[in-house]
């Protein structure tokens, strides 16, 4: 295969150029520049075999030297080796027959995105007409579960392009974000699901904070579901293989795929990549609508039709969220607390606290693990529904909150 060179001396943080470790068996050091604030990234790491697990988290911590050290050495300047970009743009390639996006007109919203100048060649590569917009010398923390107004106000404004899709990713490029071409964001959940269908999923592993639509689609023989992060998901694909499934796809509510085995879709191998990757979704959802010939907005029609909204409270330490949500744990707080909606038909701990309504409509709170959060996400039947549920789902654990802490 060519060496595809799409000018990539900036993708050291690319989450996914960790293929080639994984082939050559090496461990691995990520630096990251995620969806939160620039001061709370830093670096991830590496086994030969994939991320490491939350097993290995509590090794490391139990032989941590608490203490700092009584020197620390510049770093040298090390030589940015691109064998690895490289790499990982043939593999993004490789996943769609040749020229499979020609005729198509995408944007790239590029922001601060480590994958910026990658996603451009990608999709030219594969016969696209691209326009590049929105490039950004500051740091974003683009979060694709929780929009800021001005991202979704450029994805409305973008429609002037007359654009098939508006594509993006995270900073990181770990997370995908998705307009269609209405100028509306599609759902991190609904994308997952979308790419686990395009690669013929027997198997899927996800958090429960996904929308319940991979379940009621019928796509798939086994649905896993997870606490939220990516070690979560990796474990609950190691359990797929164990009991035999072929085709296992993971994906996180925030979009990011990651693939369990090895895969044949539509006539090209897609090999096993157990790390969140946000272009190989974009790339299933782009070559899905192109060929079965539809607008990327018509993509979700035959499936169910379940609506998820997600925001969050900001600046809630865990000394005021961890009592929060073990009060919801509680029978009698939980019915107080939901009284206004009505019945509980079924509640569950795996990772905060997930409730669900007599009528079928889903809240679930859970604290975030990377930033003083309370995470809120709701499902209903419509949309608007969801974002009622989620407006009073914040409200009232925002007034419950500051009734506690008075």
């Amino acid at each position: 295969m060519s060496t595809l060179k799409f000018g990539t001396s900036g993708l050291r943080g690319l989450v996914t150029e960790l293929s080639d470790a994984l082939k050559l068996k090496a461990p691995a050091i990520m630096v990251t520049g995620s969806h939160i604030p620039a001061d709370r990234n830093g670096l991830k790491f590496y086994r030969p075999d994939g991320e490491i697990d939350k097993a290995d988290e509590a090794g490391i911590l139990s032989s941590l030297l608490m203490k700092a050290p009584e020197s620390v050495s510049q770093a040298n300047q090390l030589e940015i080796a691109h064998v690895a970009s490289e790499g990982y743009a043939e593999r993004c390639v490789g996943v769609l027959q040749p020229n499979a996006l020609a005729g198509k007109r995408i944007g790239v919203y590029q922001h601060s995105s480590v994958a910026r100048d990658l996603i451009v060649g990608v999709l030219e590569e594969l016969g696209a007409d691209v326009i590049a917009l929105g490039r950004s010398d500051v740091f974003v923390p683009f979060d694709t579960e929780a929009l800021r107004p001005e991202d979704v106000a450029f994805a409305a404004e973008s429609r002037k392009w007359h654009l098939d899709a508006l594509v993006s990713t995270d900073g990181d490029a770990d997370r995908p974000l998705i307009a269609d071409d209405r100028g509306t964001f599609l759902r991190g959940d609904s994308v997952g699901l979308l790419t686990a269908r395009f690669l013929g999923a027997d198997a899927v592993v996800t958090p429960v904070t996904s929308n319940t639509a991979v379940e009621l689609s019928g796509l798939f023989t086994k649905v896993y579901r997870t606490k939220v992060g990516s070690p979560y998901v990796i474990e609950g694909m190691a359990k797929a293989i164990r009991d035999n499934f072929r085709r296992v796809v993971g994906f996180e509510a925030n979009g990011g795929v990651l693939l369990g085995s090895t895969i044949l879709a539509d006539g090209r191998q897609v090999d096993a990549l157990p790390i969140r990757d946000a272009l190989l979704p974009i790339l299933a959802v782009l070559g899905m609508a192109a060929k079965e010939a539809l607008a990327v907005s018509q993509l979700l029609d035959s499936l169910p039709q379940r609506f998820t909204r997600s925001g969050r409270i900001e600046h809630v330490e865990a000394t005021v969220s961890g009592p929060f949500l073990q009060s919801l744990g509680n029978e009698r707080h939980r019915d107080d607390f939901f009284s206004r909606l009505g019945a509980i038909s079924e509640y569950d701990a795996i990772d905060g606290i997930r409730t669900v309504l007599a009528t079928g409509e889903v809240v679930h709170f859970r604290a975030s693990g990377n930033a003083p959060e309370l995470r809120c996400y709701a499902e209903a039947d419509y949309d608007e529904r969801a974002e009622f549920l989620l407006q009073w789902a914040l409200k009232r654990a925002e007034d419950v909150m500051e009734l506690d802490n008075r």
